[in-house]
């Protein structure tokens, strides 16, 4: 029989996206067998973040300011904003190196069969920033699902009320993808969004 503790560990790691009992029962042995310095570590660290880390009052990115790095910079074009859905995709687009504007983040999407409507997802917050006439452009960049091209819209017809110019990140084939392993929703959508040469 396992120690209560034991499972109790195992139970913890489960909370994770993707970790399933064995993957967990795994990482549980692996630290209490081979690394006990590194949970001791992880434990710590985690506790921490989780104590320290909240949201920036901008654009609602994970921080443990109480306004993030980039929302601080004056490096960063104030009139752009990028609107992801989590704090992944920013971590994402900034790793490109490519979008040097400002960010706002829903953390999620809409979604009125889970209860999710706009007030959820800051959709308040992010039209008091459109009505305070700073922002000039929005690009969205919620996921290209139901969910995330409903939020698009809703947020387009918003950024119209203020006269604010809307973008959305383009979708299609992927750089070095083939045709042949595409699915049909990929094609149609680069069909949709092609340009002239």
């Amino acid at each position: 029989m396992q120690s209560p503790l034991i499972q109790e560990l195992i139970e913890a790691f489960r909370v994770l996206p993707g970790v399933g009992p064995k993957s967990a029962q795994r990482m549980a042995y692996y630290l209490l067998e081979r690394n006990k310095k590194g949970g001791a570590v992880l434990a710590q660290t985690l506790a921490k973040a989780v104590e320290e880390v909240g949201h920036c009052s901008l654009c609602r990115t994970l921080t443990e300011e109480e306004t993030c790095s980039i929302c601080q910079s004056s490096r960063r074009a104030t009139g752009e904003l990028c609107i992801v859905e989590s704090p992944s995709d920013v971590t994402v687009i900034e790793q490109s190196g490519i979008f040097q504007g400002q960010y706002f983040v829903l953390m999620g999407h809409l979604s009125p069969i889970d209860g999710v409507g706009p007030s959820q997802i800051g959709l308040d917050l992010l039209e008091s920033r459109l009505s305070d006439k700073s922002v000039s452009e929005l690009i969205i960049a919620t996921n290209p699902t139901v969910e995330g091209e409903a939020t698009a819209h809703y947020i387009q017809q918003m950024a119209f009320k203020y006269e604010v110019k809307v973008s959305r990140l383009a979708q299609g084939i992927p750089m070095g993808g083939e045709l042949e392993y595409l699915d049909s929703g990929t094609l149609s959508q680069a069909f949709l969004a092609r340009r002239s040469m």
